[in-house]
């Protein structure tokens, strides 16, 4: 099973939209400095996530949630006004 998450840097504010089979693990990696991007904007904490079905279906949904659209759908959810880059 994949999932597509959602970290919040607790230094930055910035969000970053992700997907792994193990989204524990992954989160520790960010937070280890693993990810070119994530790495300069540690800590991280998992704002949200969710299970999707294989690897297709979770690009689509990640390239979503990256979206404006998708962005709108998360500020939402997180009832926020809106979610920032």
């Amino acid at each position: 099973m994949w999932h597509v998450y959602v970290l919040r840097s607790l230094k930055s504010g910035k969000h970053y939209v992700g997907m792994s089979q193990d989204v524990a693990q992954r989160l520790k990696d960010h937070n280890a400095g693993k990810s070119k991007f994530t790495k300069g904007h540690l800590p991280w904490e998992l704002l949200y996530q969710e299970s999707v079905g294989d690897t297709d279906k979770a690009r689509k949904r990640e390239k979503y949630l990256k979206s404006a659209a998708g962005k709108r759908y998360l500020a939402k959810l997180l009832d926020r006004g809106s979610l920032p880059d």
